[in-house]
């Protein structure tokens, strides 16, 4: 006895191969055909109108015979085994598969021009920014843009943000809120797009500090003479990246300003006894700021030690330059080493004392 034959969708004639079912047919039988041994499958990366059509053709199918069904999905696999090669899907999905063989700075923006990824919340991360950081939008975009923008922030924020406005523009944008009230929903979504990919692009730099930071590092450990030199020509050159740079060195001789005097027993304990006797004699044979320095020290460790100190610089003879500098960086090391741990705080020096 033969075996029953299916039945076609419209329940009017048997299906007896798969010579005459439709591609979209055969996909949705191969669906659920790995549906029914347990895989699992994501459709929801597929186009909506694809989902679509392929759960109508699931819920079209009735019964198919084994010949058909085999034929089918040898068919589908000799699909899969000719396929030579399958790129990521979309922007998202190559700049994924990219993710570290090309530059950040790239990277943002190919996702700048493509708009925001899907599932992306737009409004969300200009929501999250700072007020700060949002003033420069709401003072460059139109104010009908801008009204948008205030609309979308908590209220709170917004007030805040309202505060860091000037006068005038912050009366423009208020009474552009009056036309936001037939905006429609998706055109806010593209206006959050647009400013999501304008404000919120993310900063890539090849340094994390700044450049007065790092030269002001390098100065640091550099010989005085060669530290004056570089200030000099800096002096005359640009003043103002002088004077940061000024500001972010730390010597010797800046002990005085910028180390509290309690924090001066803490900083000697942590330098060799051959060292710190080193250093304070040197200091205190060159003298002007040096000595300045090394009386701070002294002055702000109990009388005994301090005293013992002395003693000792008394007998320590004439230091070589070398021998000077080395146990002054030391010092300076160990202080910038306990300021970057947060053990101790460092004055920071007003504008114009940086320039003294």
């Amino acid at each position: 006895m033969s075996a029953p034959q299916p039945i076609d969708p419209a329940g009017a004639r048997p299906i007896g191969g798969s010579s005459r079912l439709s591609r979209r047919r055969k996909a949705a039988m191969v669906v659920q055909l790995a549906i029914a041994e347990g895989r699992k499958l994501d459709l929801a990366s597929l186009p909506e109108e694809v989902q679509v059509t392929l759960t109508r053709e699931l819920g079209a199918l009735r019964l198919v015979d084994r010949t058909t069904l085999a034929a089918v999905a040898a068919e589908f696999a000799d699909r899969i085994e000719g396929l030579g090669l399958a790129p990521p899907r979309g922007m998202d999905g190559i700049l994924a598969a990219l993710d570290g063989r090309i530059s950040p700075a790239t990277a943002a923006r190919l996702r700048a021009e493509t708009g925001p990824p899907s599932g992306d919340d737009s409004w969300a991360r200009l929501t999250a920014l700072p007020c700060p950081d949002l003033v420069p939008l709401m003072t460059g975009e139109c104010a009908e843009i801008a009204a948008v923008t205030l609309s979308k922030l908590p209220v709170s924020k917004a007030a805040e943000l309202l505060g860091l406005l000037p006068g005038e523009r912050a009366r423009r944008i208020t009474h552009a809120m009056s036309q936001t009230s037939t905006i429609a929903p998706d055109a806010v979504e593209r206006i959050g797009a647009a400013l999501a990919a304008e404000h919120c692009r993310p900063a890539h730099h090849a340094f994390a500090d700044p450049a007065p930071d790092r030269l002001g590092e390098i100065l640091n450990s550099s010989g005085s003479a060669t530290r004056d030199n570089v200030l000099d020509g800096l002096e005359a050159d640009d003043p103002d990246f002088a004077r940061d740079v000024r500001r972010s060195i730390f010597t010797f001789g800046d002990i005085p300003d910028r180390l509290a005097a309690a924090d001066a027993p803490a900083i000697l304990r942590r330098i060799e006894q051959p060292v710190l006797i080193t250093a304070l004699a040197a200091a205190l044979a060159q003298g002007g700021g040096f000595a300045t320095a090394a009386a701070h020290l002294l002055d702000n460790i109990s009388q005994r030690m301090a005293q013992g100190l002395r003693d000792e610089i008394a007998e320590r003879g004439e230091v070589r330059l070398i021998e000077a500098e080395a146990a002054m960086s030391e010092i300076t090391g160990a202080i910038r080493t306990a300021a970057d741990a947060g053990e101790i705080t460092l004055v920071t020096p007003a504008p114009d004392d940086a320039m003294g």
